[in-house]
Parts: C-alpha cells; structure tokens; sequence
C-alpha cells in the first residue's frame, strides 16, 4: 500500500513536524509513542506516518476546518516530543594535549575560558585515561569503545594506513548511532586506515572534512602574522603534503586548519537543528608543526620561548573552537540537550618538552607513565549532569561507546567499555573499572585504584643510537623484535602517595606485584596479533635502567 503523503500545509506551518515524520522510519517517534502509551495504558498509533495514515482514511468531504483542525492537533504534542527527542552528542578531541596543558588542569601559561567554562557546566574527570600513548591506537580504541590489541591496531601506522586500517569487522561510534536515528558528521583527523573501504564514510559516517593522515601542515608559514616554533633553526613548511577532503574529494584550504574544522563544525551543527546529531570533532592541534596565526599569538606576546608562544597560542584555537561549538548549539537552542565530550588521544610529546605540560604527572606521549596516558577529559550535558563536578575515580576513553549509546536510548556493551552517566550521576557507587589496561608490544601496564605496574623490555642501546634529535631509534630492515632478550623492567608506583611516579616501590611490594602481573596476564589472553609490527621506538632511562619504548 502506497503511504500517504504529508499535506504541503502541514509542512509549510510546521518543518517540526515533517523532520520528526521522516525520523518515525528510523523508530525514534515510535519508541517515544509507545513509552508514552504504556504509561497511560492507551494504544496510540506508533510513528507520525501512522498517525497521518489513520487521519487520510476520513472521508475527504470533510470540511477543510476540520483538516485543519487535526492538522494543529497533531502538530501541537509533536512541539512537546522535540523536548523528548534523544540527545546530540560531540565529541571534541584534542592531538596531544597534555594534561597540564589546560587551565582547569593547572596551566600557567595556556588561557582556555570556553573548555574551562564547559568543565563548570559539566564534569571534570580528574583520572581520564587513553587505552594507548600515541595516536592511532588510542584513537581506534575511543570509536570502538575495544581495546585496539583485541583487533589489531597496536601500532602507529606510520604511513602504512595507506593501504590498510581499522578491521571492517569493527563496529565504530557512528556505525552505533546511526541506526538510532542519528545524523553523523566527522571534521578533522581520521588516521585509521585511507583507503576506500576505511575511510570515515564508509565506517558510519554520513559526512566527512578533514584529513585521513595522522598529521597536517595548519598553514604555509610564509603568510603574514604566521609564527612557526622551530626545533632545531629550521624553516616552517609551507606546502600541505597531504589533501585535505570534502567526503572523498579533496578540497584547498589556505586558511588556518584549525579554525577551517571549526566552521565545517559549526556548519554541521547549525544544519541538523531539528534531529539529533553525532559530531566527531578530531583536531590536529596541538600536534606539530607547530604554527600559529596572529591572532591567537596576540595574548602570548610577552612569552619570550618560541615554541611556547606558538604552542599556547594553538591551544588558544583549540579553546576558541569549543567556544564556537558551544556558540552553535546554542544558536539552534540544543546546548541543554547535547551531551559534550572533550578529551585528548594522549599526554604531549617530548619533543614539545618545555612549550607542552603534562605536570604533575611523569612521561609524555609514547610512555606508559602517566604523562602519556592520563588526558584532560570533561563531559558536560546541561539537561542531565551536574555542574562543577569533579570525578576522580579512573575512567577510560574506551568508556565513551557505552555512555553514549546509553545516552541515546539504546545501550551497547563491550568487554572494556562502561556507561559512565549512573556513576557522575552518583546513582551507582563504587568504581567503573577494578583494572585499566595497556600493551604496546612487549611493555604491558596495569592499575587500579592506588597502584600502577609497568614493565619495559630492558635494553642495551644508548641515547647516541637514536636520531631524529634524539627522539626515535632507526628501526632494522627486518623490523623490531619485541622478545625480552635482557629480561624486563618492572615498575610499581603508588599513585596516591605519588602521583608523579617518582619512586619505585617493586622490591618491597612483591605481594602487589604478583596479583597486578596476573592480572594483566589474564587480560592479554583476549588480545589478537597485531596487524603490523612496530616502526617507532625510542629510549628512556626509569630506576637507573635503560629501556625500550615501542609505538
């Protein structure tokens, strides 16, 4: 039977109501018709269609007064099913943002009012984690809500996301929501796989802006006001050496990346006003090269250090892209009803050292410290959470999939993730997690609520073997070997008494060092094999003892 189409009148004096008619095909009216019955006990029609078909079978001799009339009717209790309508959920992340990075985590020199305000609106987590320390796989673990080791994604591509990425096997945040009745846009950095079938739009998303690569130029540094902190005396690029994509074609962008994923955001946003949304808002920034435009250098003009300037000023357009988000939300009147996350996918970079803050915590990113693991993270939803919260119990990123398809109505579970929302509602007590978890090869790391275990392969190369400034290691011809050959170093921390990670505590707390090792084993018999090995390595010196870092 051909379904009855909606009067031109009806739309024309309601867009409310023909945006919510043709989300009945995807069940959302339904599931709210039939919630709404059975807590009065009547059997109502259980989407607009139906009803709008029950309404077309009255004689069409009836008086145009009383179409109109049914027409108000039925337009009238879908104003009050707008304020039923499911939650938009964005997701903001940051590429290595350290933790002493923002100023509601204690930075002294990066001003960032819009996500330190959004944090008073919501929650501040206090020990959000990553499940890896760099980006791609911390990144695969956040859009599957999976550890990355249970499908493959262990490693940072380093360029091999060319031909391969995230297994088609896995289902992604978007791939979730989507059959919810949600609009899903991503802007920004992909990096979890380029080809065709891996590419955002074929893994869930409905729109796509942004970069597939791990990293961009934001800029040719030779522009006026453009402000590049060098490394080593060298010049700032000036030529992208990758495309940047509108769905699957590439699109020129001159102007400053970050503020360019800003409006394709806002964009995004203000074109969904009327049915809920998934945004991915994937940064590049603060990720080198560092660069920066005059306008966020202007309230950094008297920090003398280069690098720390521009880098502060590229977190100042980080903070001014939440504020346009916020800005947007609020302009379609969604800003109470839009669960925000922001987070980083890992601690700053070494190479950052100095211009970047992971304080007080030990490591940067590619260290299982909790530098490298430990990110800002605040969610904020006006219409549900509390204000000025904060959360100090260990959650994970792995933990978004849960909160957020419990978010929308529809609750997905897997074997790492945990719906966040009873916890920071304090309707559940206790903790999300007895264990976090990580693996980067052979360096595994485990805690729970007071105690950390690491363990590193030890090693006998020495920084004069590293290059790149001294930050990787040339990988052999045939590849790392992850085998133990010089035994391992273990690390305990007490990260109550020391959340610096300052002292090891292994040789007086074997006890604590037996129950965390198997515990960790336990966990890695679920894991898979990597779909590729290692490429970057680099040093670093823990308890006197030189060892290896695989990443």
């Amino acid at each position: 039977m051909t379904r009855p189409a909606f009067p031109k009148f009806v739309c024309n004096s309601s867009r409310s109501f023909c945006s919510l008619a043709r989300r009945a095909d995807a069940g959302i009216l339904g599931n709210i018709s039939r919630r709404r019955n059975a807590a009065s006990g009547q059997k109502g029609p259980r989407s607009v269609r139906e009803l709008w078909k029950r309404w077309s079978r009255w004689p069409k001799s009836l008086p145009i007064l009383v179409a109109l009339s049914v027409g108000v009717l039925a337009v009238a209790p879908l104003a009050g099913l707008q304020e039923d309508r499911a939650p938009n959920i964005v997701l903001i992340l940051a590429d290595d943002l350290g933790y002493g990075d923002v100023g509601i985590y204690g930075s002294k020199i990066n001003e960032t009012p819009a996500i330190d305000a959004l944090a008073r609106r919501g929650v501040r987590f206090t020990e959000g984690y990553v499940s890896h320390p760099v980006c791609s796989p911390s990144r695969a673990g956040l859009i599957t809500g999976r550890h990355q080791q249970r499908h493959g994604w262990e490693f940072n591509p380093v360029g091999r996301d060319r031909s391969v990425g995230l297994r088609l096997e896995e289902r992604t945040l978007a791939d979730r929501l989507k059959p919810l009745g949600y609009a899903t846009g991503m802007v920004g950095k992909w990096h979890l796989g380029q080809p065709r079938p891996y590419h955002p739009m074929s893994r869930g998303f409905d729109e796509y802006f942004g970069v597939l690569e791990g990293g961009s130029i934001f800029i040719d540094s030779r522009k006026p006001g453009v402000e590049y902190g060098s490394l080593r005396g060298e010049s700032g690029p000036t030529k992208r050496g990758n495309k940047v994509l509108r769905g699957f074609d590439e699109v020129q962008v001159e102007a400053y990346l970050t503020d360019v994923f800003s409006a394709e955001a806002v964009d995004f946003i203000k074109g969904h006003p009327n049915e809920p949304f998934f945004l991915y808002l994937s940064h590049t920034t603060p990720h080198t090269p560092l660069q920066a435009t005059a306008r966020y250098l202007e309230n950094y003009r008297d920090v003398a250090d280069q690098r720390t300037r521009v880098f502060a000023a590229m977190v100042s357009s980080l903070d001014e892209s939440v504020r346009r988000v916020v800005a947007a939300l609020e302009t379609i009147d969604q800003l109470e009803n839009t669960l925000i996350v922001f987070a980083s996918d890992n601690g700053c970079t070494d190479s950052n050292r100095g211009a970047c803050s992971n304080a007080p915590l030990r490591g940067f990113k590619a260290y299982h410290h909790e530098g490298g693991v430990r990110v800002p993270l605040i969610m904020s939803w006006p219409a549900r959470l509390p204000s000025g919260k904060v959360y100090s119990e260990p959650v994970s990123t792995l933990d978004l999939l849960a909160t957020f398809t419990a978010a929308a109505g529809k609750e997905v579970k897997t074997e790492d993730s945990v719906n966040l929302l009873p916890f920071v509602e304090g309707k559940r007590k206790g903790r999300p997690h007895e264990y976090l978890y990580w693996r980067s090869g052979p360096t595994l790391a485990v805690r729970d609520k007071r105690w950390k275990l690491i363990k590193h392969n030890r090693t006998d190369l020495r920084p004069a073997d590293m290059d790149n400034a001294g930050q990787r290691l040339t990988p052999p011809a045939d590849g790392w070997s992850t085998e133990p050959t010089l035994g391992q170093v273990t690390l305990l921390y007490d990260l109550d008494a020391d959340p610096g990670e300052s002292t090891n505590l292994a040789k007086e707390n074997p006890k604590v060092v037996k129950r965390l090792e198997a515990a960790v084993n336990s966990w890695r018999k679920g894991l898979g094999e990597p779909i590729q090995g290692p490429i970057r390595s680099r040093l670093a010196e823990f308890d006197g003892e030189w060892v290896q870092l695989f990443f």
